[in-house]
């Protein structure tokens, strides 16, 4: 086992790969705690949190032989914990039968809670669409906006120019507003308190 402590993360892919149970435990002990801080940020409640890393590692082990990951294990596994985040999310926002379009705001005394789960379906409904963005346009505006690299960094660790990542950057933006214009109403109202 100390031998795979010293191991890159390549070489632990391709020892998964290989169905190495050694190497999905260190692979676990390297990230659990990574992930599991990106999961709690995102859900705020410890057992939901613990759940998704969960389930990012099951997958990961199930789906070790086909496995391909394009840049480094951290990012594919943070990659990952968010989307099992947004399905965790979608399946809560689904249950609840609430449709964001039809919330209706009180002209006066709008209660605090009343906004918190507005802003809450207004944010999952953000990264729906963001989960719908053509790929590598996704793959930068979160870079940018999850990440907070700049664009000379994204360019770098994608092997693009800086124009290129500006484009995809304003592709996103452009392409999120006009799905968003149901929600503008109660942005402009969350903007002016």
């Amino acid at each position: 086992m100390s031998t795979l402590k010293a191991c890159t993360d390549a070489e632990l892919i391709a020892r998964l790969q290989d169905g190495e149970h050694a190497a999905f435990t260190e692979i676990y002990r390297r990230f659990w705690d990574k992930i599991f801080v990106v999961a709690f940020h995102r859900l705020q409640h410890q057992s939901d949190a613990e759940e998704v890393v969960q389930d990012v590692f099951f997958s990961l082990w199930k789906r070790r032989a086909t496995l391909e990951i394009k840049y480094s294990l951290n990012t594919y596994l943070s990659a990952a914990v968010k989307y099992q985040v947004i399905n965790k999310q979608s399946r809560g926002y689904a249950n609840r039968h609430v449709d964001p379009s039809t919330i209706e705001l009180q002209e006066q005394g709008v209660d605090s809670t009343q906004l918190w789960f507005s802003e809450r379906e207004l944010k999952q409904q953000l990264e729906l669409h963001i989960e719908q963005l053509p790929e590598k346009c996704r793959l930068v505006f979160k870079m940018s906006r999850e990440q907070f690299l700049s664009n000379a960094a994204i360019a770098k660790e994608l092997g693009v120019s800086e124009k290129a990542v500006e484009a995809h950057i304003t592709k996103a933006l452009k392409v999120l507003k006009g799905k968003l214009y149901i929600g503008l109403p109660l942005i402009s109202y969350l903007l002016s308190k």
